[in-house]
């Protein structure tokens, strides 16, 4: 522990104290946590963001659509709506937030959104949707207990492992490493593309799961650059030599290490998770970018933060300027693709409604 992170100790100890009782309860029965007859399947952390829960998200949605009708259950962080709400083709990021509109617009043709601050009343109203779901993912759930999901998988970046982490403000921490326990599957995300023997074997000794626990492992893949108006008619440059990465997300140090290696000159400009970008900010990227003094260059940004620029009043401070989103997906490693994919997909057929 860095030494200027002991003046938060008693904090932590407070925080951590709260959790517990918190844990406490529903492990006696005082607050409840429901179980439903529609298959759930809860992915979260226990750090605060940038774990990689909406690709892994993602990655259940294209494991599971071909078979099963599917709905996405998320929280909505940073909407200005209430309740429950159903995305739709006139939903906004200010009705259901980034990443449900990011589930939207991949997957609409397939998938149902949703999203609701009441796990309960979300699970109760999906279960009587008129689309009859054959099962439920719950985006970022893993401490919301009030809905005990049939399948919970905790992530954990091999960059900040919970084990080693400490609790908020001490470290990212926003549960306590106790109640890992509570996790079905345990996915290590963010490791290279090529995972060795060794590493695999000091991480499943560092984390020491419990018998009923299955650990894998999963790297990122990266998409195609994207332009974030479809109607943006400039070119790609065949080469590129500068690039301008602004991001809103909680984690963006792999995406940087990614684009370092795709040209000569690079600069990052990082705003906080969710971030809604103002005026001033986009005036700020346009500024910094027009002061490269190189021909081939491009911003670039994520596919979530994409999701709040789209709408955003501010977007005609990015005309005309070469503009991309990079697509990102999860693959699981080879060795534990097969188990991971049946155990859901059993789960799943077995669980299922016959309605």
């Amino acid at each position: 522990m860095r030494t200027y992170r002991i003046i938060f100790l008693p904090i932590a100890i407070i925080y951590g104290f709260f959790v517990k009782l918190r844990h406490l309860l529903f492990d006696i029965g005082i607050l409840k946590s429901v179980s439903y007859k529609i298959p759930i399947i809860g992915v979260g952390n226990l750090v605060m963001g940038g774990s990689g829960k909406t690709p892994q998200v993602e990655y259940l949605v294209r494991l599971l659509s071909e078979e099963f009708r599917v709905a996405i259950l998320s929280r909505g962080y940073g909407r200005k709506s209430k309740g429950y709400l159903k995305a739709n083709q006139y939903s906004k990021y200010h009705d259901i937030g980034d990443e449900p509109m990011q589930y939207y617009r991949k997957f609409h043709r397939n998938v149902v959104v949703a999203v609701d601050g009441k796990r309960r009343r979300g699970v109760s109203n999906l279960m009587v949707d008129k689309d009859l779901h054959d099962v439920v993912l719950m985006d970022d759930s893993f401490q919301h207990r009030y809905v005990k999901p049939g399948i919970s998988i905790l992530l954990t970046d091999i960059q900040n492992i919970y084990k080693q982490d400490y609790l908020f403000p001490v470290g990212k921490l926003r549960d306590t490493i106790s109640s890992a326990k509570r996790a079905d599957m345990v996915i290590v995300t963010k490791t290279n593309t090529v995972l060795s023997p060794i590493t695999r074997r000091n991480i499943t000794n560092l984390l020491k799961l419990e018998p009923h626990q299955k650990l894998y492992f999963s790297h990122i893949r990266y998409g195609n650059l994207t332009p974030l108006v479809e109607s943006n008619q400039i070119k790609f440059p065949r080469k590129i030599n500068t690039i301008l990465l602004f991001t809103g997300i909680a984690n963006p140090y792999p995406l940087q290490e990614h684009l370092r290696l795709k040209c000569s000159d690079f600069m990052a400009i990082d705003f906080p998770d969710h971030h809604q970008f103002s005026k001033s900010d986009l005036v700020t990227i346009r500024n910094k970018f027009e002061g490269f003094f190189t021909k081939n260059k491009i911003i670039v940004t994520t596919e979530k933060d994409a999701m709040r620029l789209i709408n955003s009043p501010y977007i005609s401070e990015l005309n005309n300027l070469p503009v991309f989103y990079l697509p990102m997906e999860v693959k699981l490693h080879k060795d534990d693709r097969e188990e991971f994919n049946n155990q859901i997909i059993n789960y799943v057929r077995k669980n299922k409604l016959n309605r």
